[in-house]
């Protein structure tokens, strides 16, 4: 006996149903990835213990990295793309480097140190904001050199009234999203605790 056939209507019912599903796969899909960014967000803002407070300063809200034209110290095309998957320590400086400048690169340099078994999970940044062609001292090899625009790091790094890019030390999470603002010359106990609970709280980077 000849099967019956399928009613005409039940094919787009069906193609429905598994569009649906095609759906939900990816809507979990992408939930799972981001689930040890949304994590460790929740747990040091969200939901910090009882008493705690900040010294940096939160970014809220999230500035992605963006697309930055930036070249190497020898002139050479880069990206930022390099160091995704790693907290960034950002600083803004000329590249002659001056006093306050090599300042901030011990500081940098300093804070990675301090945070122990976590230090490799830090990279350090030093973004050359002027014409001036950038020499890395040695005591701070290691040191990431890119130049750039200081128009384009102005738009993407705030700051307070009165102030610029080059009176701060920025950290970027390791999926590219600018997080918190540190004063240069800040007390580095304290930016160091920052660091470190952010560490501890996230799974990522």
């Amino acid at each position: 006996m000849a099967s019956s056939p399928v009613p005409p209507a039940v094919e787009p019912v069906v193609s429905a149903a598994a569009r649906r599903r095609q759906r939900l796969k990816l809507l979990l899909l992408v939930a799972f990835f981001a689930s040890p960014v949304i994590a460790s967000y929740l747990a040091y803002y969200v939901f910090p213990p009882m008493g705690r407070t900040n010294y940096g300063a939160l970014i809220e809200p999230q500035r992605p990295v963006p697309a930055l034209r930036l070249s190497a110290a020898d002139g050479a095309p880069a990206r930022y793309d390099a160091l995704l998957g790693q907290w960034v320590l950002v600083q803004v400086d000329g590249g002659a480097c001056e006093a306050r400048c090599r300042d901030k690169l011990y500081a940098q340099r300093q804070q990675r140190t301090m945070t122990g078994k976590n230090r490799d999970r830090i990279e350090r940044l030093w973004l050359v904001d002027d014409a001036v062609r950038p020499a890395l001292p040695a005591e701070f090899e290691g040191t990431a050199v890119l130049r750039g625009d200081p128009a384009e790091f102005g738009g993407w790094l705030p700051v307070d009234p009165g102030r610029s890019v080059r009176d701060y030390l920025y950290l970027v999470d390791p999926q590219g999203n600018l997080m918190m603002r540190f004063p240069a010359d800040g007390e580095p106990a304290r930016i160091r605790k920052d660091i470190s609970r952010l560490l501890k709280a996230s799974r990522i980077g």
